[in-house]
């Protein structure tokens, strides 16, 4: 019986923790350029690559991942003009 109760409370923690975390249908994602890590991108790579996946560098400025919406100009580029994240690809910075 203990081992039972015990087995249901894991479950019951689990299915909580999963309410607990947030989640984002996809109209509240944007595009997000010059934030990947390498290989780590949504798509949208540039020429010689097909797609997600396919990034050469990191924080590569014509490579989107998808963020929440609203947050891609505060997450940190290595790349990009401003230090942060770009809702278009643009020129890498030298």
């Amino acid at each position: 019986m203990t081992t039972k109760l015990s087995a249901t409370s894991l479950v019951l923690a689990l299915s909580l923790s999963a309410l607990t975390a947030p989640a984002f249908a996809a109209d509240d994602m944007q595009k997000c350029f010059g934030v990947a890590e390498a290989g780590k991108n949504d798509c949208s790579a540039g020429a010689g690559t097909t797609c997600a996946g396919t990034s050469k560098t990191k924080d590569q400025a014509n490579a989107w991942k998808l963020v929440p919406a609203g947050t891609c100009g505060q997450i940190p580029s290595t790349t990009s003009p401003t230090g942060f994240g770009q809702e278009k690809a643009f020129t890498a910075k030298s």
